[in-house]
């Protein structure tokens, strides 16, 4: 089976850079760099479904939102950290305060760079399946002060003009920030893991992790329980039951939720028609289509588009 063509609005650093409106703007080309953002008008692509392909580190310093990363929900808050993967979809929704005082500070880096550092968040992920369900953490003592410090001192160098090997500078602090990162987020997967319910076995864990990331790469093209039981192995009964008791919900939910999420990516940022979607989303037809959404959004695809 073929991997299918994204169809989600699918950014390169050089496009997401160049839509955000920084306070600071450093780094090393478009592979690695740090942005100083305020006000999430300085960010408004991100308040439709997005997936980034590379690896982002937002840190907010001051504010109260909620980011939505693969249709869950979450919190952020000041001294709030969040790590995601090129594979997750992200959104920033239910604004508390005013938008225009958020600050958040954005650390950037291509897939290539990520390789180089011998850093490999992606495999954090499928070993800490509790990331998937609280990507989000506070950052509290030591692991505060230091990553502040190093965020204070990437962007005071970004900010000066003129000095000498700057450039080199400042990628260098990006990328060791990243190795904090991971020794932050390594910790806390042992943390939470250590706390994860006993009826929740590693291997179940393992096994929703590996659905998930299947469903964001084929759920275009493949929503039957038999593909990706067939994928992982197992039987579609098995699989069901596995996703059921580690996430509480169905596997087609799952599959569902993401075709949605899909679909009102593809209905508010690009300009194919509806008969188009219907078929990049392959469904047999219009009627199932608007049937499908509709029962999901509670709006018909013309009435999302247009709201």
């Amino acid at each position: 089976m073929t991997k299918p063509e994204d169809s989600l609005l699918n950014l390169s650093f050089e496009q997401f850079r160049s839509r955000i409106r920084p306070l600071v703007d450093a780094g090393v080309g478009d592979d690695l760099f740090i942005l100083d953002v305020k006000g999430v008008d300085s960010v408004e692509m991100l308040k439709y479904p997005i997936r980034i392909k590379g690896y982002l580190a937002v840190y907010c310093s001051k504010g109260d939102f909620s980011v939505e990363i693969n249709l869950d929900k979450f919190r952020v808050t000041e001294h709030t950290l969040f790590v995601s993967v090129p594979s997750n979809i992200l959104k920033i929704s239910e604004i508390a305060g005013d938008p225009k005082e958020i600050h958040f500070i954005v650390v950037a880096a291509s897939e290539d760079i990520i390789s180089n550092l011998n850093l490999n968040f992606n495999r954090l992920v499928t070993e800490g399946m509790a990331l998937l369900s609280n990507p989000c953490f506070m950052l509290e003592g030591r692991d505060l002060d230091l990553a502040s410090r190093y965020l204070d001192l990437a962007i005071e160098i970004a900010r000066q003009e003129n000095l000498p090997n700057k450039s080199a500078a400042v990628s260098s602090l990006i990328s060791s920030l990243f190795y904090l990162f991971e020794g932050i987020w390594r910790d806390r997967i042992v943390a939470i893991n250590s706390g994860a319910a006993s009826g929740q076995s590693s291997r179940a864990r393992l096994v929703f992790s590996q659905f998930v990331q299947l469903v964001t790469e084929y759920h275009t093209t493949e929503r039957k329980m038999a593909f990706y039981a067939g994928r992982l192995c197992l039987t579609p009964k098995y699989l069901s039951k596995l996703v059921r008791d580690v996430s509480g919900r169905s596997a087609p939910e799952w599959i569902d939720d993401f075709v949605v999420l899909e679909a009102k990516n593809m209905l508010k940022y690009s300009e194919l028609t509806i008969k188009q979607i219907v078929y990049k989303l392959n469904f047999p037809n219009q009627s199932v289509f608007y049937k499908f959404f509709k029962s999901h959004t509670g709006m018909t695809p013309s009435e999302y588009r247009d709201s």
